[in-house]
């Protein structure tokens, strides 16, 4: 849970902040995959979280649109890593390309994974997507 600052180098490694790396190696190990649903920001899974939710989306049928769509995107912008031994792991090129993934980025904890924004889109996409009323409704229909 919650956020934090991290810098990516010049060779493109993430250095996962230590409150995150801890969990996760201590949880899953340190094998992840690196992808982006959108190309905006980047998705890091613990390979054993990945498998699960490919284990479920191998259940949905072949002729599934959205199924060929997702796979189409996860695989484009996705590659295995490893945490290395300084708690970093090379996020893709074509995420730091096209996400600006790349120097000052924010890292945020999210149930089983970490998203990684450029910082700049992070704080304009805050302020372009507020919380409504419409929001905090559909979140007490599920009991938050």
């Amino acid at each position: 849970m919650g956020h934090a600052p991290a810098k990516v180098d010049e060779k493109g490694r993430l250095k996962i902040p230590a409150g995150f790396r801890k969990l996760i190696e201590d949880k899953f190990g340190t094998e992840c995959f690196i992808t982006s649903t959108d190309g905006q920001r980047a998705l890091i899974y613990p390979m054993p979280v990945w498998a699960d939710f490919h284990a479920r989306l191998a259940k949905v049928p072949s002729t599934s649109v959205a199924k060929a769509k997702l796979l189409e995107r996860i695989n484009y912008y996705g590659q295995v890593g490893s945490i290395d031994a300084q708690g970093r792991v090379l996020v893709p090129n074509i995420l730091r390309t096209v996400a600006g993934i790349a120097e000052d980025v924010v890292v945020i904890g999210n149930t089983d994974h970490l998203i990684v924004w450029n910082e700049e889109k992070i704080h304009r996409r805050m302020g372009e997507t507020p919380m409504t009323a419409e929001d905090f409704k559909e979140l007490e229909l599920h009991g938050v």
